[in-house]
């Protein structure tokens, strides 16, 4: 271990001896500050120091050919003080090392638990892996600030994106830093999803027409993914929610009772989905995947498919109904039951509400049809001064008959 005084020409020049791996060259002006020169030619600053517990331990300061001599001197100085002072110059950067990346602690740790109790843990996937990770999956946990998620937010908002997503990537952001700090993650701390806000969601609520909807059976109907076609279809016909039909397993098929266990719903409780003609044939058509439990398996790894946007994309452009969500489609079920005459508790218990209030959403469709009823009466009387009604109104259509039931 020789003894130098480490200078720019010596640093440039310094060899490893023939027949060593590396050597180390202490420069005799600042204690325990050394270069290490290896015998592939790599120079690396150190600084060797002892802590509070009389161990000599060794900084990595970094390669000569990146920081300066005067650099690594100032950082040396700088290790020396810290030790000096009782603080552990190495802590710092294990601390720093020990932060997970967010991508990473999405993949090994908030996934695979929000899986254990989450219904909707693949909309959670969707939206990280589609919104969240492509923007701040490569840093760091106590990287990304508020500001970050706050830029995200905007971007979002400047590419049309409506409040109920921007706001659940903020919901997500701040549960995940919530559990990061419950389970005492480096880097979890603070919170910067805390107090965020995407502004109002403001609830819509999209029904389909009946030409709307036979248009969307011929999209359906066209559709070259025909897993992903049967699966909306399905969605179509029962106002099921899509996680309980894509994870649905061909042993929930009561085929005698004509229903579709679904184990756990969105209230934590089993339910079933009734099945009426059109599903059943829709269901008996669908061709099995050998050995494999779902009913609507992915071709490429025989897992369901949790998300079917691109699918879904795909087709409602195609039916021209841009605006029409996936959910719309559970909406329009009950829209088209409760224009028929349907009672709202029979409604519930199709859509599997759990309370009555959750159905009120369709009230209003029932009070349409009370009025129209009401006005049929004029056929036969009326108040004077107004004229008598000529004919009813052109009965709604039945709701997608089976001869038009794509399979």
């Amino acid at each position: 271990m020789p003894t130098v005084v480490l200078s720019v020409p010596f640093v440039r020049q310094a060899v490893c001896p023939t027949g060593r791996r590396k050597t180390d060259y202490f420069d005799s002006t600042q204690r325990g500050f050394l270069l290490e020169v290896r015998c592939s030619g790599g120079k690396t600053y150190y600084q060797r120091y002892t802590d509070e517990r009389g161990r000599e331990r060794q900084y990595k300061i970094g390669p000569a050919d990146v920081v300066s001599l005067d650099q690594a001197r100032r950082k040396a100085k700088q290790i020396v003080a810290e030790a000096l002072l009782g603080a552990d110059p190495q802590q710092k950067r294990r601390e720093l090392r020990a932060v997970p990346l967010l991508r990473d602690f999405v993949a090994e740790r908030y996934l695979p638990y929000v899986q254990t109790y989450k219904n909707s843990w693949s909309t959670d996937e969707t939206v990280l892996r589609i919104h969240i990770l492509p923007k701040l999956g490569a840093l760091a946990l106590d990287e990304i600030k508020t500001d970050a998620i706050t830029d995200l937010i905007n971007r979002m908002r400047e590419d049309g994106y409506a409040a109920g997503t921007m706001n659940r990537v903020i919901v997500i952001l701040r549960y995940i830093y919530n559990l990061a700090r419950k389970w005492k993650v480096p880097g979890g701390l603070e919170n910067p999803a805390a107090g965020l806000t995407a502004g109002p969601d403001v609830q819509r609520n999209r029904f389909l027409s009946e030409e709307e909807a036979e248009a969307l059976m011929r999209a359906i109907h066209a559709d070259e993914n025909r897993t992903a076609a049967r699966c909306i279809m399905l969605l179509l016909l029962t106002g099921a929610r899509r996680n309980e039909v894509t994870f649905a397993k061909w042993d929930y098929i009561d085929w005698k009772n004509k229903t579709l266990l679904v184990p756990k719903s969105k209230s934590g409780r089993a339910r079933v989905v009734a099945l009426n003609q059109s599903a059943i044939a829709l269901l008996t058509s669908t061709p099995r995947m050998e050995g494999n439990p779902y009913i609507f398996p992915s071709p490429v790894n025989g897992k369901p498919s949790p998300s079917l946007f691109f699918p879904w994309d795909r087709i409602r452009k195609r039916a021209g109904l841009e605006d029409v969500r996936l959910h719309d489609l559970r909406h329009s079920f009950a829209s088209f039951l409760v224009n028929r005459g349907v009672s709202l508790y029979v409604v519930q218990g199709l859509l599997g509400h759990l309370h009555a209030r959750t159905t009120q959403r369709y009230a209003h469709l029932t009070q349409e049809t009370l009025i129209g009823a009401a006005d049929l009466i004029q056929e036969v009387v009326t108040f004077p001064g107004v004229e008598r009604r000529a004919e009813t109104a052109a009965p709604v259509a039945d709701f997608p008959p089976a001869a038009q039931q794509t399979t």
